[in-house]
Parts: structure tokens; sequence; C-alpha cells
């Protein structure tokens, strides 16, 4: 199986989270509210940091958590970790296997916190370790860079945060997420045309805000690690403050805009790179202020809660990143200098 097939196996990824992990996902809710946390301290690396960049945003407005992305080295270098016990430590990683990452979760539960491991194998040190273990259920990822892994992390992120709330509406809108899922992937033809069109690129910005910062630290990573692209991702408020200086007349800037919270801004920002500034637009939204600012746009499914957002967004940009792969003649199946399985320390 290759990076296509198991790009457009999500859907059923996503199903699988669902099928086969509420229970698990209940009880772990459980504990968390009997524990009264105070705030979450959640380690990753590479992808399943942007990850844990999506819970700050969801389990910080759905559910009033703080959330804090350790710094794992102040764990396995340092051994000068912070206190920890009123925390919830949470550790994600598709293999499960990140010394730097267990030991975080290691040190939680010295400390008597409640701990918790996200991950796509049972069996890992990582799984052993937390008190409980919430297997993504992606099954076997074979393509070098994460897709399927990715997108089922962020749907035990969200449907935790939904049972967390006891939020029957919000479990409702999780069940829907496989459906929006299959029906993205029909932008292929169209996304497989931009990206020819783009195979000259070297650079490019890529924003986003609130649920989709996340998003846009995913894709800018897949551009990079497969298509070799120098791509800087930016928060939309913090791109104002310095990095829009380096816009020039057709610089390409990336933009996740879908409805929501933070669309006005993002508006008003595109818009002043476009007619000011002259940037090249490739947008992703389902407002159609937004897509009219794009000299290239991809429509994402409408109707759907800002906070799932995240989980369909990635589709396009992952199946862009790939044929802008095979556009500049790179292998989409061996990064160069990368292996599936990074073990830091």
């Amino acid at each position: 199986m290759g990076l296509r097939d198991e790009i457009f196996e999500q859907p059923a990824a996503l199903q699988r989270v669902l099928d086969t992990q509420v229970e698990n996902i209940e009880r772990a809710a459980q504990a968390i509210r009997a524990r009264a946390v105070s705030f979450v301290l959640l380690a990753a690396r590479g992808t399943s940091d942007h990850a844990g960049v999506y819970a700050q945003y969801l389990w910080g407005a759905n559910n009033r958590l703080p959330v804090a992305l350790a710094a794992p080295s102040l764990f396995s270098l340092y051994e000068a970790s912070p206190r920890l016990e009123k925390a919830l430590v949470v550790g994600i990683s598709q293999s499960g296997q990140s010394p730097d990452v267990v030991s975080v979760i290691a040190e939680g539960k010295r400390q008597g916190a409640l701990t918790l491991a996200i991950t796509n194998n049972a069996q890992s040190p990582l799984a052993q370790t937390a008190e409980f273990a919430l297997d993504i259920s992606a099954g076997p990822e074979k393509a070098v860079a994460a897709t399927k892994t990715y997108t089922a992390e962020l749907m035990v992120l969200a449907a935790l945060s939904a049972a967390m709330r006891a939020d029957e509406a919000q479990k409702a809108a999780l069940r829907r997420v496989p459906e929006t899922a299959a029906e993205v992937l029909k932008l292929e033809g169209q996304i497989e045309q931009i990206a020819a069109g783009h195979a000259a690129m070297t650079q490019c910005v890529v924003l986003g805000r609130g649920y989709n910062y996340a998003t846009a630290q995913e894709w800018a990573l897949k551009l990079k690690e497969l298509a070799y692209v120098l791509a800087d991702p930016y928060s939309a408020a913090d791109f104002q403050h310095g990095p829009i200086a380096i816009i020039e007349r057709g610089f390409p800037v990336l933009a996740l805009a879908p409805s929501g919270a933070v669309l006005g801004d993002l508006l008003a920002l595109l818009r002043r790179l476009r007619d000011e500034y002259g940037a090249a637009l490739l947008v992703l939204s389902d407002h159609d202020d937004a897509l009219a600012l794009g000299q290239e746009k991809l429509r994402l499914p409408a109707d759907r809660p800002e906070w799932l957002t995240p989980l369909i967004s990635i589709i396009p940009a992952q199946l862009y990143c790939y044929h802008l792969t095979r556009a500049k003649g790179y292998d989409t199946e061996a990064p160069r200098h990368l292996r599936k399985v990074t073990l830091t320390h």
C-alpha cells in the first residue's frame, strides 16, 4: 500500500475509531472528570505534535482545559521536569516508541498524575507506560509520510473532547466525519491540476488560524518532507507580526479559511495579501468570499462545525503534496533522509 492508498483509506480509518474505541474513550473521559485535572501537559513529535496543537485549541475551547506542549528534553536530557501532580499527562505517538515522549509519561506517572497514551501501537512502550491507552485504529501505515494516522489521532482527540463534555450533539457531528472525508477526496482531479502548475515552486507560506493552525503546520511539514518545498506555517495573526515582510508579487501563499470564528480576520489578511502585495493565493474554504480571493481554490464541504474542520481540511492538503511531489519528479514513497520511525531522546 502506497501513500495515495493510505490517503484514500482515511474515511475507513476514521470510521474504525468510532466503531472500536468509543468505550475506551468514554472510560478515559470519566477518569479525567473524576480527577478534576487543572491542566494538560502533552508530549509528541513531528506530525503527532501538530495533533497536539489541535488539542490545545479544541480542549481549551470545548473543555476549558489549558493545554501545554511539553518540552521532552526537560525530562529526557535535563532531568528537570515540571510539577505534574494536578495534570493530565498525554503522549501522542503513532509508533509509541519515541523514548523522549515515553519519558514524559513515565515522569507524570511517577508524580501521581493521570496519564494517557494515544498511539497506533497498543503494545508499544508508550501504551504500556500510561494508565490509559487509546488505540487510533489506523491499521498498518507503510508510507513514510503520515496521513491516516494523523487524522485518526485528531478523531480520537475530538471524540475524547466530546466525551468529556458528555455532549450528544457533538458525538453525532463526529459520526458524520467519515462521510465528509470521503466527499473531499473527490477533489483529487482538481488538486492534481493545481499541483502540476506549481511544479516549479520552491518556497511558500501556509496560513491558518485557530483550530486549523494545526492543519497549516501539518501541510507545511508534508510539503517539506515529500516535495522538498521550504514551507513556513504561520498563524494568520502571528504572520502579520513580521513575517509578512517576505511577501512580494507572485509569492505563493496557501491558506486554510473555513467558516468559523477566525474567518473574518483571515478574509481581511488574504485580501491585503492579494490586492496590496500581489501574493499568489491557493485558498481552501467552504465560504464564497474566501474562495473568491484565491487565484486557485478548493471548495471544502459546507455546514461543518469549525472544531471538526481540521479532520477534513488536511485531506486535500495531503493530496496536493502527493501530486506536487509527483509533478516535481520525486518519489512519494521514499523521501530522502527519512525513516518511518524516528527515535529521539
